[in-house]
Order: structure tokens, then C-alpha cells, then sequence
């Protein structure tokens, strides 16, 4: 029988990487141009791979529109493959959220122009997902090709029975934590093992001798597979003579122009029982350490504080709002899925590898910049929006008179402590009245009052209150002309603590003196912080020692920043040779202001100074210009030495053992790395961090083929340590890289600085030393190892503002405070609440943090939901009270009509 070799045209088609997108778009448009003449001249070209990503139909027929019906015929004739996603993502930088509405999106464009190619297409992700086989079966995908992860080992090396992220075939099963298992194929010979194959006989004869030699190292079955192409590679026009030749020169061999979808389905009839398995997030965890990619987590660090706070604005402030303000019996406040679609799509064209990883030319990464800011105006005005239309509908009757209620509402999917900070209008002059600078006088010269919060029932609530301004504002009415006015207004910033996930409460500033408290959480100055739960000493180099009073734990030298040089790359962190790390503890002179001292709330900030060369020395240009390889690179820190100031701001709660931080910079240095440690005295063998849809266990300790001294990780909301006695929770915003150290400490990224792309040649990238102001927030919680997951729940709320707004004194049909769902589940993470487009069910979705079977009830109106694959499309299924370990749930709730 003969081997069969299915040749797959195609092109890797990064949107933007090292040419500014406009430079790789136009290149785009002549691919798209010559594959639509192709296929008209070559019957015999069976179709392109149009690389898993609808994006790039939008991007060619933005500037060739006239083509819409050449592209849709191709597509129905089946010769341009497309689909399943919008994009080509890096899975681990944006959410899970994201990752799910790229599948969503990319399902819904497909099924517009025909049927997508069901398969998980992650052809050059920086490392694979652990939850990709759950999520592909719950989206009817059944296998997942991908280029990197595994190490290939073939038939003549013995794979080691330590390892277990290698294969022997380029075949494997891809099991999931939650077990789910689908067909994984690895481009073991990467996704350009068969392009520009030559139609000249005698080259033809050498190419295929190496190239079939290539592929028979590795695959399971007689079916090869060879991709015709590679990243930006125009289409091989010559490709059906090049196959005529093929197969008159290797007869024992019949050469197939192909797709994945034949491919596959001859593959699967043939895999053969010792097909192995490979399991969870696969990151090139058995390689030498130094090509996984995973510095991309600390390159270009704004880019991932951006892409945290649009995600956090579209998935847990928008789309909540919006759920709870759209009422069925009221079509006027439909859902905008629309509007939503459009900034989703907006912020995902800044979700591809080489754009969210920070691992492009500077253009590209300016270019970002509008995208993230037009996906966020979007959120924001919808959030508005959706904020004014039901606190509209809410009671707010039983206030007193002359009072100014306003509504509190929690969009987390878990409970919230914090502050909610509020801008209250006392009284308003419209331009209408007068001049606006006499406008404005008078409401300042108006008597000053006393003010409190209240609740409904008249209970005082302790607030911190501004002093009366008065400020410039105007409305904007539905129906006529813009309103401009001068207003009076005291801003509220109220303390609140474990608010319910999904609801809201209505408080009243009112006129009246506040009770007076004296008590306090500060101690020496400011250097000395105490609650119930801890004490926190500010030592005089500036670190921290902490007291836990619940365990009896008491850690030193918390807070410590580490500054080293780094000579690599957007991609790569390598230290200098003989680089010493330089830390802030060795200066013994940091100063120490209160900004804020409450019974509730004690705020101190921390001055500090390092001194930190100004660069590397002149040897790295020129090893850049060389392009030497970043290992062999022998630059040094430069001799001349610049001050880095630090100011970090420390915030403790009363009731709470979370410890908040902000610091900021104005980093004027080239070519060095700073991180934040935390010694934890936490010598173990493992820890846990949030991932995607998956608090992902993960060793502490490299594998016998790690050559690289460092070994960074990908993180989201927190990382975790714990033994026996107690747990330490490091949570972040937006930023992606950790390091587990051999001693128990947690280091995380604030900032890397580089000078150039990296890769395959020389692009300088100035940019990418992120030269200037930078403001870091991350946060500290010790706890009792039964508090885990209530440590993780508070990093995620901690990254969701509370939304607030002004309202009448009124009466409506929604009460002063509600719980929108109930949720009565311990270890459920929830990512969303949202309306489904395919049925306008409340969906709402997350993932269950737990390695056990754990209880969880969601109930709307004292009801309970059907269950949703990702897809959002009804399973018939019961919705149990249990959750399997790390289970995806996704429920929708029909509303009553």
C-alpha cells in the first residue's frame, strides 16, 4: 500500500510583526489576489489554508470590496479553507473570556461564508493552553494542530519515562485536566516542512528524499503530511506540477494537493494504538528552557496593563451592566450585541502572538494603542449606558427628602471588598442661567454643609468625603440638543466589604455631621500598619516584615524590587555574564509619608532610591547589528549609573488581610529587568497560578534537559504557595510574568527593557525599553490553607472596579438592593455574564478551580439555568448541584416573557 503525502498550501499570516500592519496588509491583498486567479486557472489546485483566522477576509475586502463574490464562491467551492477562529491568539496573554470570543466570533464569520474548518488551528502560539481540549469539544471540535509545546523525539531516541511532554510520533492524544481528550498534531517538522516545493526534476528528487525522510521520523501512520508554506509565504502557483513531478519520481508514494479536513479524517482511521498522550498546558517544559517564549509575558508590560483593563471592561463591567439592565417587557433597552461584537472584534485584532506578546517593531505596538483605547470609549459608553437604564428603574423612595441616593453595583462574579468612589452632584446651574463664570461663582460662594452616607434604613455608613467644588459638566439628552452647566459636588469614597457577586445597593448622601472615630491602623509614623488579621512593619530599607495573627506566621523582608541587566530580546530575557542583581534593601534611607488614615482604611507611601546603570555597555549594539545570538552575546551593564526612584503606595483594610500595593517609576534605563520579591519561606515542591479557565498546577523545580538559569511562567490574576500550615496569594494587574525561585520566593515583573525584536534578524525596537512613567498594582494575602480559594476570588474581584451612579429620589420597580444570580458555589471562578446572540438567553460562564468535585448551585429568580456548550448552544443535559474538577460551565437563563 502506499504512503500517502497530503500536500496543504497555506501562509502564516501574522497580521503584524516585523513591518508596520499596513506593510503586511498590502502584502496580504496580492496573496488574496493571486489565489483568486488561481483558482480560476488551476482546476487541479484543491485549496488554500487560509491559516484558522476570518480576520483576514475583513482585511482583504477593506480595500478590495468588489472581490466579496469572488471570495465567496471560492469559499463555497471549498477552495479557500477558513475558520474556526477571528484571529490567530496567544492563549495565555488574554483571558479566558478572550479566548472563548475568538472561537465565538470566529464560528459566527465562518458559518456567514460556508463551513469552518473544524479544527484548533494554533500554528506558532506561544505555548498551548492546558484547557484546549475541554474547550475545542465544547465547541464540536474534535482535534488541534499545534507547532510548538512538545519536543519531537521520533523512532531512534527512547523517550525517557520522566518525560511527559514529548512524543514519539507527531500524532499524539491531547488530554485535558478535566480529562477530556482530543487527537493532537504537532508540526514536528514545524508548519513549513513542505514549501516552495521544486517542480525541477533533479531538485525535486533531493527535497523529497530529506523532506519524506523528515516526516516518516515521526509520523504514526502512512499518511504524511506536508505544509506548503510558511509565515507571510506567498502561494506556490507551480504547485500542481511540482505534485506531477513528485509522484513520477517516488512511485512507492502518492502525492495528494489536500486539506485538513481529508487529511485528518485519514489519519484517524489509521492512528495506531500506541498513540501516547501528552497532558495539560503545553510549554516546552522538556526542552532547554531558552525557546519557550515566555518572557513575551514582561515585554512591552503596558501593552498587558492595557489589555487587563479593556478585558475587565468589556467582560465584568459592560456586559454585566448591560445583562441587568436589559428587561424583556422593555424592548427600548435592547441588549447591544452589536456595539459589543464591534469592540470585542477591536480588541481582538490586538490578540494575535506577535501584537499582545510585545514582540514586534514599534510601529506595531503604536498602532495597538488606538485599538485598546476605541475598544475601552466603546465599553465605557455602553456601560454608561447600561448603568443609567437600571438605576432608572430602581426605588429609591424610602431616602429622606433632600437627600442624594445613589446605587453601588458589584459586576464581579464573586464578592467584593473595596472602595467605591463616587462623584455626587448637590446642586447644578445650567449655561442657560446666566454667564458661566458668574454661574460658577455663585455656586461657590454658596454655604459649605456637613454631609454622611447612609443606608435605606437609616444606618450611617463611614465615607471619606471631599471638600464641596464646583466643576464644569453637561449632559447629553436623547432627543435634543447638548446641556452645559456649572455644578456643585462632593465626591464619596465609600469602604465596602464582601459585597455579593452580581448585585446592587442603593446609599444616600445626607445632609448632617458625620460620627466622629478616632481609632486607628497606624502606628510609629505610618511605619507600623494593624488590623485584626496582621501587622505590618515598614523597615528602614524600605521592606516589610509581617505578623499574620490567624496562623502565627511571620515573614521578613517582603517588598524587596530586584534590578539586573538584560541583553536579550522582545522575546528572551538573558542576563548579563557576571551580572550582579541589585536590591533595594541595600539602601537603609527609605522614607515613609501617611496618605490616608481611617478606621477603615490606612494608606502609607514608601520613597525609595536604587542606583542602576544607564544601560548596557556599547559591546550589545553592535552584537545586535551582528545578530548574535543573545547566548553568545558578551555585553556587560554599562559603568555610569542613573538614580531609580520608587513610590509605592501601601493600602490595608480593616476587616481584611489583603495587602495592596502600587508602585511607580519613571524608568530612564536601557536594557534591564525589575521585579518585586516575596519571601515566603515556602520550601515546596509545587505551586498554583491562574491560567486559563484553569488554577493550573505547576512544579517548582526545571526538568533534567533546562539549560536556561530562569524559568518564567504566564499568570494572570494571582500566583500561589502553600504547604500544611499556611498559603501565600501574589495577586497583579496586568502583569503576566512570575518566577518561582529555589529559596520560596515569588518574583514578579514590573518592568523589562530591550532594544530590539529579535528572531531571525535585526530590528531595533527603542520602544521596548518603556521609557518613562509606569504604575505597577499587585497585592500580598498569607492565609489559613482552607482559605485558598477565597484568596483567589479576591485577586480576581480585585481587578473589577465597583460601577456607581447618582439617581433620583424615585420610586421604580427594582428594589434599593438586589442579588442578580445567586450563586452558592466555593471554588466556581465565573468569567461572564452576558446575553448569547444565537438565543438571547443570560448566559453566564466560568470554570471550577478545584482538582475535586465541588457543589455549585446558580439560580436567577429562585430558577436554574439549562446547560450551554462554549458555542453558548443548548445541551440537554441536567444542570447538576456538583461541578466536576476543573469543569467549564456555561448556564442559560430564559427570561420570562
Amino acid at each position: 500500500m502506499k504512503k500517502k503525502v497530503y500536500i496543504i498550501s497555506h501562509s502564516h499570516w501574522d497580521r503584524e510583526w516585523y513591518m508596520a500592519y499596513e506593510q503586511h496588509h498590502m502584502r496580504l491583498v496580492e496573496l488574496m489576489d493571486d489565489l483568486l486567479e488561481l483558482f480560476k486557472n488551476d482546476p487541479k489546485f484543491n485549496s488554500f489554508h487560509l491559516d484558522g483566522q476570518t480576520i483576514i477576509l475583513d482585511d482583504y475586502l477593506q480595500v478590495r470590496p468588489e472581490k466579496k463574490a469572488e471570495v465567496q464562491q471560492a469559499i463555497t467551492d471549498g477552495k479557500l479553507r477558513i475558520g474556526p477562529f477571528y484571529i490567530l491568539q496567544d492563549d495565555f496573554l488574554i483571558s479566558p473570556e478572550s479566548n472563548v470570543r475568538n472561537m465565538l466570533i470566529g464560528m459566527e464569520e465562518s458559518k456567514k461564508w460556508g463551513t469552518p474548518v473544524m479544527l484548533g488551528y494554533f500554528p506558532d502560539t506561544f505555548g498551548n493552553m492546558g484547557q484546549t481540549p475541554q474547550m475545542m469539544k465544547q465547541a464540536g471540535i474534535t482535534a488541534a494542530a499545534f507547532g510548538r509545546g512538545v519536543k519531537p523525539i521520533g523512532f531512534d531516541n527512547q523517550v525517557l519515562e520522566a518525560e511527559n511532554y514529548s512524543s514519539k510520533y507527531s500524532e499524539m492524544w491531547w488530554k485535558g485536566p478535566d480529562q477530556s481528550t482530543i487527537f493532537g498534531l504537532l508540526f514536528a517538522n514545524w508548519y513549513s516542512n513542505g514549501n516552495e516545493i521544486p517542480a525541477e526534476k533533479e531538485a525535486a528528487r533531493d527535497f523529497w528524499r530529506q523532506k519524506l525522510a523528515d516526516a516518516e521520523r515521526y509520523a504514526s501512520t502512512n499518511h504524511l503530511l506536508m505544509m506548503n508554506g510558511v509565515d507571510h509565504q506567498p502561494v506556490q502557483k507551480d504547485i500542481s506540477k511540482a505534485i506531477e513531478v513528485a509522484n513520477e519520481l517516488f512511485p512507492d508514494y502518492e502525492f495528494l494537493h489536500s486539506n485538513f479536513t481529508d487529511y485528518l479524517e485519514a489519519v484517524h482511521k489509521d492512528v495506531p494504538q500506541t498513540l501516547g498522550f501528552v497532558e495539560g498546558e503545553l510549554t516546552s517544559q522538556e526542552t532547554d528552557g531558552w525557546y519557550t517564549l515566555a518572557n513575551t509575558a514582561s515585554a512591552r508590560v503596558y501593552l498587558k496593563q492595557w489589555n487587563t483593563k479593556v478585558q475587565r471592561q468589556l467582560e465584568n463591567i459592560t456586559e454585566p451592566l448591560a445583562t441587568m439592565a436589559y428587561e424583556s417587557d422593555d424592548m427600548t433597552d435592547a441588549y447591544p450585541h452589536d456595539q459589543l461584537t464591534y469592540a470585542w472584534k477591536t480588541l481582538m485584532q490586538n490578540h494575535p502572538h506577535d501584537s499582545i506578546c510585545g514582540c514586534s517593531v514599534d510601529a506595531v505596538h503604536r498602532e495597538m494603542m488606538p485599538r485598546f483605547e476605541k475598544a475601552e470609549e466603546v465599553g465605557k459608553y455602553l456601560a454608561q449606558e447600561a448603568l443609567a437604564q437600571l438605576t432608572a428603574k430602581i426605588d429609591t423612595s424610602d431616602f429622606p427628602e433632600n437627600s442624594y441616593p445613589f446605587v453601588v453595583v458589584n459586576t464581579a462574579g464573586m464578592p467584593k471588598t473595596g472602595e467605591a468612589v463616587i462623584t455626587v452632584e448637590l446642586e447644578r446651574k445650567p449655561f442657560a442661567k446666566g454667564l458661566p463664570e458668574a454661574l460658577y461663582r455663585e455656586l461657590e460662594k454658596a454655604p459649605k454643609k456637613q454631609y454622611h452616607v447612609e443606608t435605606k434604613d437609616g444606618r450611617l455608613v463611614p465615607a471619606i468625603l471631599t471638600e464641596e467644588t464646583v466643576r464644569f459638566d453637561y449632559d447629553l439628552p436623547k432627543e435634543r440638543f447638548r446641556v452645559p452647566y456649572m455644578a456643585k459636588t462632593i465626591t464619596v469614597t465609600l469602604p465596602i466589604e464582601e459585597m455579593p457577586p452580581f448585585s446592587w445597593e442603593t446609599f444616600a448622601l445626607v445632609e448632617g455631621d458625620q460620627t466622629k472615630q478616632k481609632a486607628t491602623m497606624l502606628q510609629a509614623n505610618g511605619r507600623v500598619i494593624e488590623n485584626q488579621f496582621l501587622r505590618l512593619t515598614i523597615e528602614k530599607n524600605g521592606t516589610l516584615t509581617l505578623k499574620d495573627k490567624t496562623t502565627g506566621e511571620y515573614l521578613q523582608d517582603l517588598l524587596v524590587f530586584e534590578d539586573v541587566g538584560d541583553i536579550g530580546n522582545e522575546y528572551i530575557f538573558k542576563q548579563p555574564m557576571h551580572d550582579e542583581p541589585i536590591f533595594s534593601k541595600n539602601n537603609t534611607n527609605a522614607s515613609v509619608e501617611i496618605v490616608l488614615d481611617t478606621p477603615e482604611l490606612a494608606k502609607v507611601k514608601i520613597s525609595q532610591r536604587m542606583h542602576i546603570p544607564v544601560s548596557a555597555d556599547d559591546r550589545l549594539l553592535k552584537e545586535q547589528q551582528m545578530v548574535v545570538e543573545f547566548r553568545q552575546r558578551k555585553a556587560e551593564r554599562a559603568k555610569e549609573m542613573k538614580i531609580l526612584e520608587l513610590i509605592t503606595t501601601i493600602t490595608v483594610r480593616k476587616n481584611s488581610k489583603k495587602i495592596d500595593f502600587e508602585t511607580t517609576i519613571n524608568n530612564q534605563m536601557n536594557d534591564h529587568r525589575l521585579r518585586v520579591l516575596f519571601p515566603t519561606k515556602l520550601h515546596v515542591e509545587h505551586h498554583e497560578a491562574d491560567s486559563i479557565f484553569e488554577v493550573v498546577k505547576r512544579p517548582n523545580h526545571v526538568s533534567e534537559s533546562w539549560e536556561n538559569p530562569t524559568n518564567p511562567q504566564h499568570q494572570h490574576a494571582f500566583v500561589h504557595l502553600e504547604n500544611e500550615s499556611y498559603g501565600v496569594t501574589v495577586g497583579n494587574f496586568g502583569l503576566n510574568e512570575y518566577e518561582i525561585l529555589h529559596d520560596g520566593q515569588i518574583a514578579v515583573t514590573l518592568l523589562r527593557s530591550v532594544g530590539e525584536l529579535g528572531d531571525w534578524g535585526y530590528f531595533p525596537t527603542p520602544e521596548a525599553q518603556c521609557i518613562g512613567e509606569h504604575h505597577f498594582c499587585y497585592s500580598f494575602e498569607l492565609h489559613k490553607p482552607e482559605e485558598k480559594y477565597e484568596t483567589y476570588l479576591h485577586a480576581y474581584a480585585a481587578q473589577i472596579p465597583f460601577s456607581a451612579k447618582q439617581v433620583d429620589r424615585q420610586t421604580g420597580k427594582l428594589p434599593s438592593k438586589k442579588r442578580y444570580l445567586e450563586i452558592k458555589g466555593q471554588t466556581f471562578a465565573i468569567t461572564a455574564l452576558k446575553r448569547s446572540r444565537i438565543s438571547d438567553k443570560v448566559v453566564t460562564r466560568g470554570f471550577n478551580m478545584s482538582s475535586h468535585l465541588e457543589n455549585l448551585v446558580i439560580t436567577k429568580d429562585g430558577k436554574q439555568g439549562t446547560l450551554l456548550n462554549l458555542l453558548e448552544e443548548t445541551i440537554h443535559q441536567e444542570v447538576v448541584p456538583t461541578i466536576d474538577p476543573y469543569e467549564i460551565r456555561t448556564i442559560g437563563f430564559e427570561e420570562e416573557k
